[in-house]
């Protein structure tokens, strides 16, 4: 049985300790969060000890990899902490907001040969899998053009969106990883932003809505849409067109049930309305990659490498978003 500790208690953090403590190669030995009241709750509902400290949770011998779900701000100090501890580390993205900080993080660990996987969750989406395993076994030959569509049902707080980094490093992170995991290293990234949604957002400084073309090593170009608000649900869709066909993943619906009548034709049931609902496979499936690394020694994939080129993409982004121009990536030098 692995041993693993969650730190943080959060919505996140709850969602993976409860998948680790009902995962049947797994053991949830301690959980920590800032919140001694968050901990005591989850350490309550799945029978666990909650630890007095960062540094107990991280130094128990019987916990062999560390799950960062903490808060942003913190991920530098704990994916160290854990790292000079011996231990594994799955960390949410990003790794940091600031892309030297995280580059520094990085130089820090690397003499460690460390064991770091980046909570990327969508690669381990059945559906977004099956079509990045079907794309590489040449079905639809080279792709050629990529769209990437993801639309929240309403936008978080604005405590919340205070913290987040922006649109870009928090919401589009994602989809610039899907984009590299698909199209392979992207050179060239153009971004256009609005806000169309809620004037808090712009009175924050941020955007809500934004459009983005990336150009990939191999030529493929692919488009990437975000909103902060979709009145019908959690819209989440991925196009690849290639050579001879094209291949789609769309929305996740409660039921494939279709009613055809008089007046309406393969109406459905809405999309799902939450990422944890509509992600929720996927998130058991990204435990279940990192323990299956830990077991038998294999590369963590998606690592720390691939959390610092998304990182790269979103502030590149930014620029392109402030500049108007097409900024180009270290990949294409």
């Amino acid at each position: 049985m692995v041993g693993l500790a969650v730190l943080g208690c959060g919505r996140i953090g709850k969602l993976h300790a409860r998948n680790v403590a009902s995962h049947p190669r797994a053991r949830l030995v301690k959980v920590f969060d800032v919140s001694s009241e968050a901990a005591a709750a989850v350490a309550g509902e799945l029978g666990v000890q909650a630890a007095a400290s960062v540094e107990e949770a991280i130094a128990d011998p019987e916990v062999q990899g560390v799950l960062i779900a903490s808060s942003t701000d913190t991920h530098v100090e704990l994916i160290v902490a854990a790292v000079e501890a011996g231990k594994a580390v799955l960390c949410e993205k990003p790794i940091d907001l600031d892309l030297e900080r995280a580059q520094a993080c990085w130089r820090q660990i690397a003499p460690r040969r460390p064991r770091v996987m980046l909570g990327f969750n969508r690669r381990f989406d059945p559906s977004f899998r099956a079509l990045a395993e079907r794309l590489r076994s040449g079905e639809i030959g080279s792709p050629e053009l990529l769209v990437i569509t993801s639309r929240d049902p309403a936008p978080p707080p604005a405590q919340y969106l205070r913290r987040s980094g922006g649109l870009l490093r928090d919401m589009t992170i994602h989809d610039l990883d899907m984009a590299r995991h698909l199209a392979g290293e992207i050179v060239e990234a153009h971004a256009a932003g609005a806000n169309l949604v809620d004037p808090m957002i712009g009175a924050l400084g941020d955007i809500d809505t934004c459009a983005l073309t990336l150009r990939s090593r191999s030529g493929a170009l692919v488009q990437i849409t975000n909103s902060r608000h979709s009145a019908y649900g959690y819209d989440q869709r991925i196009e690849v067109f290639g050579a001879r066909g094209m291949l789609l993943a769309g929305n996740q619906r409660q039921t494939s049930v279709e009613l055809w009548s008089e007046r309406h034709t393969a109406a459905r049931d809405v999309v799902l309305h939450f990422f944890i609902e509509r992600y929720r496979a996927a998130y058991a499936a990204e435990i279940d990659a990192f323990i299956a690394a830990l077991e038998s020694g294999a590369p963590m994939s998606p690592d720390f490498a691939d959390g610092l080129a998304a990182l790269e993409l979103a502030q590149a982004a930014e620029r392109s978003l402030a500049t108007g121009q097409t900024v180009k990536l270290s990949a294409a030098r």
